[in-house]
């Protein structure tokens, strides 16, 4: 079992509501409130779980000033007013910037009961099969 801090804690419940209001955000047509209220609980919960200095670090990297331009730029763009446009900007940014992240994410959904068999089914196991643990390489 992982042991978290005070503060990761709090991090992560952070990040799960601004994923939850992101999501019910887009459910509710691009309500641009609820985007911008995600948006803000999500980058504040990623810097409570990491910390602020590694969080800074992670987007303002020289290989990924332009994930992260998408994706903070996208978080403006909602928070302007416009978040039909600031969504599809962000997708694509959190796109780059997790990119290195998607295997570890299959790799540890394998390992998940039912989770894991869904990925073995036809269609999907041809999409996530060259995706291996021991082939990824996080350092890009």
């Amino acid at each position: 079992m992982i042991s978290l801090t005070d503060s990761q804690k709090i991090g992560m419940g952070l990040t799960g509501f601004g994923v939850f209001f992101l999501f019910f955000g887009m459910i509710l047509f691009f309500d641009k409130a609820l985007l911008a209220i995600g948006n803000i609980l999500f980058v504040a919960g990623l810097s409570f779980v990491i910390g602020l200095e590694r969080t800074f670090r992670f987007f303002f990297q020289k290989h990924k000033m332009k994930a992260t331009s998408f994706f903070l730029g996208g978080v403006f763009v909602v928070l302007i007013g416009w978040p039909v446009v600031g969504m599809v900007l962000e997708i694509y940014g959190f796109f780059l910037l997790f990119r290195g992240f998607f295997p570890v994410v299959v790799g540890f959904i394998r390992r998940i009961p039912i989770l894991g068999s869904l990925l073995n089914l036809p269609g999907i196991s041809g999409v996530s099969l060259p995706i291996r643990m021991d082939t990824v390489t996080l350092s890009h």
